[in-house]
């Protein structure tokens, strides 16, 4: 089978070395060449352009949000290059508008569109753990899972709507900020009363949350461990936003949204934007005067 992969990222770069790694033949495209040498040196072939994915049955893109993808996969001439029944799979978090958009665009050339965002931070990536979060026609899933199952270690499917899966990662990207903002205003309360942000949060994801959200976030927290980023504090505010829009489509009140996407706006302006985005709790520190 010939596989493209658009987009080589701090995501996409290990998530292509996996399914060369599995055998597969794969077309490798990134805006930045550099990203493309070390797949091209584990067997992959380098495109100079998108739309040199032609023969590929199936095309996966991790790109960083909707402007890129659409530039990518319908200006550039990705989609238009691949012959009738290949299946386009958009592994990045998108929204709703474009997920709808793509399905069409696809059906309208006779190609198949798959939403298979995925949870899962770069280690995870590089390990094949991922979380893939897939829905589209069912004969399509199954065609994909063969890749599906070297990239992750489960898929969960949410229906035969792309659209399903895209919004089930922006609920879940939205559970995640509320994550770190409540442990980021916990720690600057525990740390304005003169007590250690890191043996509260120790004692914390030690007894009632001991998930791996926590003690993974809580760490960086309490470390103040912003840098590498491995999911930038701008694209937070990016997927908060996106989940607010596809609320706003079924009138869903989302209160903490709001705020999120203030504190969000907070963290960029004084100059966060390039962290972690578990530096949002930079934003409660600064306001309680502790930074």
């Amino acid at each position: 089978m010939k596989i493209a992969f658009l987009g080589l990222g701090s995501m996409g770069q290990p998530m292509a070395q996996n399914l060369l790694k599995a055998g597969y033949e794969v077309k490798v495209w990134n805006r930045s060449a550099a990203a493309v040498e070390p797949l091209v040196a584990n067997g992959a072939s380098s495109c100079k352009n998108p739309a040199d994915i032609a023969e590929c049955e199936m095309v996966i893109s991790m790109l960083a949000d909707d402007h890129i993808t659409h530039d990518v996969m319908v200006a550039q001439g990705a989609l238009s290059a691949l012959d009738k029944n290949a299946v386009y799979i958009n592994m990045a978090t998108v929204s709703n508008d474009l997920t709808r958009e793509m399905t069409a665009y696809c059906a309208e050339r006779g190609l198949h569109y798959i939403a298979a965002p995925v949870l899962g931070r770069v280690d995870v990536a590089a390990a094949g753990n991922l979380n893939i979060l897939a829905a589209g026609e069912p004969e399509q899933l199954a065609r994909a899972q063969p890749l599906f199952d070297v990239l992750g270690q489960k898929t969960w499917h949410f229906g035969d709507k792309p659209e399903q899966a895209s919004t089930v990662k922006l609920a879940a990207n939205f559970m995640l900020a509320t994550v770190i903002e409540s442990v980021g205003e916990s720690a600057a309360l525990v740390k304005a009363h003169g007590i250690e942000p890191k043996n509260f949060i120790d004692m914390l994801t030690s007894t009632l949350f001991s998930a791996p959200v926590y003690k993974n976030y809580g760490g960086m927290i309490a470390e103040e461990r912003y840098t590498p980023a491995g999911f930038k504090l701008t694209l937070g505010l990016k997927d908060v936003r996106l989940a607010q829009q596809a609320a706003e489509e079924k009138n869903v009140p989302m209160p903490f949204a709001s705020v999120l996407r203030d504190n969000f706006i907070d963290a960029i302006a004084q100059g966060d934007g390039n962290l972690d985005w578990s530096a949002l709790a930079n934003v409660s520190a600064r306001r309680s005067g502790l930074k």
